[in-house]
């Protein structure tokens, strides 16, 4: 599925209540009775029933404030807990349109894959939820906004912030792919900024954990690597190519193979490897970038037997310490105006046109019942 380059919130929260399934218990013993394995299948059940619930309240505690994303997927609303005061943002897919779009499997990898991961410029997953019209993901808000709002104002970044961005992001990647797990939609609008100007990487609609290669087209035209458009399968390699992409947009205010703005005149230029290189980026960056857009993903940089250590080792990087990057010690370059936890102004404007879902078929409900 190939994305749009539109705005796509996806964030973690503090509520307390797990999106973890409850562990089971050991398994039934032969020379128990039938009887046994009925109680258990009974506890697991009541079991599952007291998470449910759990979930609900904890959903029947939220406001709901704003929207302050929308995709294909669905919208994203920053909400209050009455509880705790705490601010949140509530993802909301409709069931029936994800079930109609063939989003099922992409919604449940997502959930999956933030279920089970932790790092500090990646989205935390906190629970999931579902009711008869929509499928829930709560995370924590990030009242910064997407980079790609300051992209836009700015129109280009110096080296100095460009390379803030590509640290934290590399960082992530390398955690990742530690895990099997390609990212595949790298793209301004899925970076947000927390409150100091730290990135948070989101929406893993199109995350995959892969063993060798996977071959579903997904993405955005602009970000997508020459395998993709090949079709010949793809792995980790193809998000360095979109972190190479990501920091010539940074440096040169548009896509390397999109200069006319036309998408139907990506796929030719990016096979061809044709790209007007802009004054502003000095020979050290632009050969750093021409090793991340490598045509063959297995010369690509970062693809080699050292993975992530041959970009940390670049020497574009010469002066960075990776270990105050991981700690947070860097100061970022730009601190987003936030007046208080709950604050939006960093963000567009949306309808509120949310709650017409209609209501999930019976069929369909099945397809969620462990969401």
């Amino acid at each position: 599925m190939i994305a749009s380059r539109s705005s796509n919130y996806h964030g973690p929260s503090s509520i307390s209540t797990s999106s973890h399934t409850t562990e089971s218990p050991p398994l039934v013993n032969n020379n128990h009775s039938e009887s046994d394995t009925v109680l258990v299948a009974k506890k697991l059940s009541n079991m599952n029933l007291v998470e449910r619930e759990e979930r609900q309240q904890a959903l029947d505690r939220l406001e709901l404030l704003k929207t302050v994303g929308t995709g294909s997927y669905g919208h994203v609303l920053v909400v209050r807990d009455r509880e705790t005061s705490n601010y949140h943002a509530l993802k909301i897919f409709s069931i029936t349109h994800v079930v109609q779009s063939r989003q099922t499997e992409h919604v449940k990898c997502e959930k999956e894959i933030l279920s089970a991961i932790k790092h500090p410029f990646i989205v935390r997953l906190h629970w999931t939820h579902h009711s008869d019209q929509f499928l829930y993901m709560l995370f924590d808000y990030m009242p910064g906004g997407e980079l790609f709002t300051y992209m836009r104002r700015r129109v280009s970044f110096d080296l100095k912030t460009s390379l803030f961005y590509i640290c934290e992001i590399t960082l992530a990647f390398e955690y990742l792919h530690s895990l099997q797990v390609i990212y595949r939609d790298l793209k301004p609008e899925n970076i947000l900024l927390d409150a100091e100007g730290h990135v948070k990487l989101v929406d893993f609609g199109f995350a995959k954990k892969i063993l060798n290669k996977t071959f579903t087209t997904c993405g955005t035209p602009d970000y997508l690597s020459p395998e993709l458009f090949k079709n010949t399968g793809h792995n980790k390699s193809t998000d360095w190519w979109s972190l190479g992409i990501l920091l010539f947009e940074m440096l040169a205010g548009g896509t390397p193979f999109n200069p006319n703005q036309n998408e139907s005149e990506i796929p030719g230029r990016v096979l061809a490897g044709r790209i007007a290189w802009p004054r502003t980026i000095d020979e050290t960056t632009k050969a750093f970038i021409k090793k991340l857009l490598t045509q063959n993903p297995d010369k690509r940089l970062g693809a080699g037997r050292n993975g992530s250590r041959e970009i940390k080792e670049q020497p574009i990087f010469a002066s960075i310490k990776w270990d105050d990057v991981y700690a947070r010690k860097s100061k970022p370059p730009i601190v987003p105006s936030v007046k208080h936890p709950g604050d939006t102004s960093c963000f567009d404007q949306y309808q509120e046109d949310w709650k017409s879902a209609p209501f999930a078929s019976d069929k369909e409900l099945d397809l969620f019942v462990d969401f």
